[in-house]
């Protein structure tokens, strides 16, 4: 039991978008380090846990970004309307930090095909040099089709596109 443990254990360290698939590599995890922060989570993030869905996840980070700010469990249940008892074993990975509301994700995207470098540098993660990039691209190549687009004719690295994603959208 010790072995398989300790196997679990291995991939956990190895990958930190590993999704844990029982309470114990939940456990596992905490031990780790590794926690999620409710109010800074990405759909990615909550897929990470077992028992929450992409409807859930979605619709927690939907929330986050219109400005709701989860202080306790209590809130996370509230919000996908389940019992605080079914999401109590995963307590232990989860971290309720609060932020001022100047510092959260805004309520809707920012538009890559139409704003400006000041507006893009306001994306966390989103460098000055690479919201300037944006623009540039933008306009001697043209809009953008989607994410897939933008990632491609700025060599974006994945972890970076995965970072902003969720901060742009490409109407218009």
């Amino acid at each position: 039991m010790a072995l398989f443990s300790q196997s679990k254990r291995q991939r956990i360290l190895a990958d930190v978008y590993y999704r844990l698939q029982s309470l114990e590599e939940v456990a596992i995890a905490a031990q780790l380090g590794r926690k999620v922060d409710v109010n800074r989570a990405v759909v990615d993030d909550w897929l990470r846990l077992p028992g929450i869905s992409i409807h859930q996840a979605r619709q927690l980070v939907q929330l986050n970004q219109a400005g709701v700010q989860f202080y306790c469990l209590e809130d996370i249940a509230a919000a996908l309307s389940l019992p605080p008892n079914y999401l109590k074993p995963l307590e232990i990975i989860l971290d309720f930090y609060y932020y001022p509301p100047e510092t959260l994700p805004r309520s809707a995207p920012i538009n890559a095909n139409l704003a400006q470098v000041q507006e893009l540098q306001t994306i966390p993660g989103l460098t000055p040099a690479l919201a300037a990039a944006i623009v540039i691209d933008r306009q001697t190549q043209g809009k953008y089709k989607n994410l897939a687009d933008l990632q491609a004719r700025l060599a974006l690295p994945g972890e970076i596109t995965a970072q902003i994603m969720h901060y742009l959208n490409f109407s218009g």
